[in-house]
């Protein structure tokens, strides 16, 4: 299997996951042309993606789904309540709804060679989920705008060798930061995002197993920093992990260019 960023951050996300002769994209939160430009970069058209996984309906995870749907006619996945919300959406343009793939939370679907999990989790959307995605060797999650995670949530993320995870903001800085008070309350709660330590404290429950590959993503422009994230993270799993093994990669997903490829053998 083969994950990369396209782009993380609360100003657009998309991620790619592929293997063998399946492509597919969780969220298109930029645009058409700067997917492509992702994609091209390590070999994959745009006409290669075999189907849009959609988390939830805010516009960083789908502004540019309008303009790919009517431009490459993939199926497009989501809960039934993000694709009523994208529906609703006069901004993305007219989407055919031929397109649309209702999918559960708890239920198992398939693209081509993909095994497909959806998790739900809890985000002030209407029916947000996460993904789980193997092909029958390796798994890959990623697991984005959630407030809060509990134990339904690390079971579901078990037996991962690979976790694409929201470490959102730093605590201190979003106290102190220019964001209005309501919006600050959002973030933090029980309906937000992740912060660095809560994101450490969801990998600390995961480590020990196959997991040995973690990208820590949706970094907020304004409320946190690369290198702060990678050390709040592994400050909490030095708490319950030797974060001196040799095995166990952690890093930062780049906010406005594509990651580095990770392969999965």
């Amino acid at each position: 299997m083969r994950f990369a960023s396209i782009a993380s951050g609360s100003s657009g996300n998309s991620l790619y996951v592929g293997c063998r002769d399946t492509n597919i994209l969780i969220d298109a939160g930029i645009s058409r042309k700067r997917i492509e430009e992702g994609l091209r970069s390590f070999d994959v058209c745009g006409s290669d993606i075999d189907a849009i996984l959609v988390t939830h309906e805010h516009s960083d995870h789908i502004k540019g789904l309008g303009v790919w749907s009517r431009k490459y006619h993939v199926p497009i996945y989501a809960t039934k309540g993000t694709l009523l919300e994208i529906e609703r959406m006069n901004s993305l343009g007219k989407i055919d709804d031929s397109l649309f793939r209702v999918i559960s939370a708890d239920q198992d679907f398939s693209v081509k060679d993909l095994n497909i999990h959806a998790i739900s989790v809890p985000h002030d959307a209407r029916d947000p989920v996460c993904y789980r995605i193997d092909d029958g060797r390796r798994r890959i999650a990623a697991v984005t705008d959630l407030g809060y995670f509990d134990e339904y949530i690390t079971d579901s993320l078990g037996d991962c060798d690979m976790l694409y995870v929201e470490a959102n903001h730093d605590p201190g800085m979003l106290q102190t930061g220019p964001y209005p008070y309501q919006l600050k309350l959002r973030i933090a709660g029980n309906y937000g995002h992740l912060s660095n330590e809560m994101s450490g404290q969801l990998i600390g429950h995961l480590c020990g197993g196959r997991l040995s590959n973690v990208v820590l993503g949706h970094l907020s422009k304004e409320n946190n920093f690369p290198d702060l994230a990678l050390e709040a993270v592994k400050t909490e799993l030095c708490r319950d992990f030797a974060d001196e093994n040799p095995n166990f990669k952690l890093s930062v997903a780049p906010r406005d260019r594509i990651s580095d490829m990770i392969t999965l053998d």
